[in-house]
């Protein structure tokens, strides 16, 4: 499973809202497709970029494709991006910090 693929991914807002319809439950392809104005291919070029991006498996029931959300690609993203937030939000605070010690002492330099 790769991030790069992920991020891509999510990159598209169709797709996020596809994720965010996937989210309530599984749904046939029509069903995914119902509130966009787009043709039913190009909601299945969707879903086949969100398939090979591991967040999402579709199924055949009968005559119909059901699909439903895959969270563990979801979960590695998150994970990603908590520790790059959590690196950034430390390494700013301490930027932040730094700073107003320098105002600081630039301060009691003056005669």
């Amino acid at each position: 499973m790769s991030l790069d693929a992920t991020f891509a991914a999510l990159s598209d807002p169709t797709r996020r809202a596809i994720l965010t319809r996937l989210a309530e439950g599984e749904a046939t392809v029509g069903e995914l497709a119902e509130p966009f104005r787009i043709s039913l291919p190009a909601i299945s070029r969707h879903l086949r970029v969100l398939e090979e991006a591991e967040l999402i498996v579709r199924e055949r029931e009968g005559q119909h494709r059901r699909c439903r959300l895959k969270q563990e690609a979801l979960v590695n993203a998150g994970e990603w991006l908590d520790f790059h937030r959590r690196f950034w939000s430390g390494t700013l605070d301490r930027l932040n910090d730094h700073l107003k010690q320098e105002k600081q002492n630039k301060g009691d330099k003056k005669p």
